[in-house]
């Protein structure tokens, strides 16, 4: 009997060739904006012909830099007349300092002006010009949008969802702009991020907009979909994947239930609700909720003992998949430290000119983690759940 094929995941190849992928990124945006500098100098670009010519090119040298992901080659201009003094990169120095991050805050500074030089200044010790940045970093975002609209060739049975709302300053008024992330996890136990639009409100229609989103990019075959009890996003899974179940998380329905409860209760609440969700199936776990709703109503905490009794039953979806995924299901907790890193990113810039520069770099910042262990080491051994779909594939195939 011939042993099966075992297939193998080189993780330090897929992490050689993504340092890669982004070295060359960073050589193309240095010597773009070498180019750009040298386009100043002349006072006209390569070619053009203009009465505010000063000088014109002379050819390039090439220099190295060495950069966190690797050495990068350089193309240095040369002029006819003045002296290519480059503000972008000392003439001497052979680090940067986070090229790749940098202009991923540059792309939503390219809105302001103050910005951009305060940036370029603190990173180089010189401005460079606002509207150079801005056109140069107009290839990162196009990079961008090619990355949110890749296909989903892969089938991803476990999906969450989560939305994050930004201040935007319009008209000289302060209003939000919701930000909608979806993270999956695939057959092989690896994570990714499968899509982040702009929802204008945490509202049916947006969330409408993320499904379709997803559909058309190949979405199929979810298992469970893991959210918070958003009416808009839970009708609109409904809709566009009928046959995926629904996971509450746990974590938001305790917050649920802690908000009609003295505070000074909480504490014995919460282990009261936790001890719901220790038990070893949901059939336990039903029968220690209706026990807990009980002794709530003995407690004076009517409230929370309805809801108890009208939710609970939405938040134990996840004990029917493998007992060994349940600690990573049953929340939403994966996504929500996602959404944290946007937070932090994006708390220093105060309020967005429009939703679309908000997006973008939400967008940038998880474009950034997906390249991280974040989505090269396996987060869930998937076998389990493999054996556990044949096991039930079986018996419909007997019934």
């Amino acid at each position: 009997m011939k042993p099966k094929s075992i297939i193998r995941v080189d993780e330090a190849a897929i992490q050689e060739e993504l340092n890669e992928k982004i070295r060359l990124s960073v050589e193309e945006t240095l010597n773009n904006l070498l180019d750009a500098e040298a386009d100043q100098l002349c006072g006209a670009k390569r070619y053009e012909r203009s009465e505010a010519r000063k000088d014109t090119r002379a050819g390039h040298y090439e220099r190295g830099l060495q950069t966190r992901v690797g050495q990068v080659s350089l193309k240095v201009p040369k002029l006819r007349k003045l002296p290519f003094e480059t503000a972008i990169i000392e003439r001497y120095r052979r680090r940067e300092i986070s090229v790749e991050e940098a202009m991923m805050e540059m792309y939503l500074a390219g809105v302001s002006v103050r910005r951009v030089e305060d940036i370029t200044e603190a990173l180089w010790g010189a401005k460079v010009s606002p509207g150079t940045v801005s056109n140069i970093n107009q290839k990162l975002y196009e990079r961008i949008h090619a990355w949110r609209n890749e296909s989903l060739e892969a089938e991803y049975p476990y999906v969450y969802f989560d939305g994050i709302c930004l201040k935007r300053s319009w008209a000289g008024e302060v209003t939000t702009v919701s930000v909608l992330v979806a993270i999956g996890v695939d057959r092989e136990g690896y994570r990714k991020i499968l899509g982040i639009v702009e929802g204008g409100k945490e509202d049916k229609a947006g969330w409408n907009m993320m499904m379709r989103h997803l559909k058309e990019r190949g979405l199929k075959r979810i298992k469970l979909i893991i959210s918070d009890k958003c009416i808009g996003l839970v009708e609109s899974a409904e809709e566009h994947f009928p046959k995926a179940k629904w996971q509450r998380c746990v974590v938001h329905f305790y917050r649920n239930v802690f908000s009609v409860i003295p505070s000074g209760k909480v504490k014995p609440v919460s282990m009261l609700l936790k001890a719901i969700h220790a038990q070893e199936c949901r059939e336990s776990a039903l029968i220690k909720a209706r026990a807990v709703a009980t002794q709530l109503k003995k407690m004076k905490l009517g409230k929370a003992a309805e809801m108890i009794e009208n939710g609970i039953d939405e938040t134990l979806t996840y004990m029917g998949f493998p007992l060994e995924h349940w600690t990573r299901i049953k929340t939403n907790n994966p996504l929500e430290r996602l959404m944290r890193e946007i937070r932090r990113r994006t708390r220093v810039v105060g309020c967005f000119p429009d939703g679309e520069s908000a997006l973008m770099l939400a967008a940038a910042r998880l474009r950034h983690v997906a390249g991280t262990k974040w989505g090269m080491m396996r987060y869930l051994n998937m076998e389990l759940f493999k054996r556990q779909e044949l096991s039930f594939e079986k018996v419909l195939a007997t019934a």
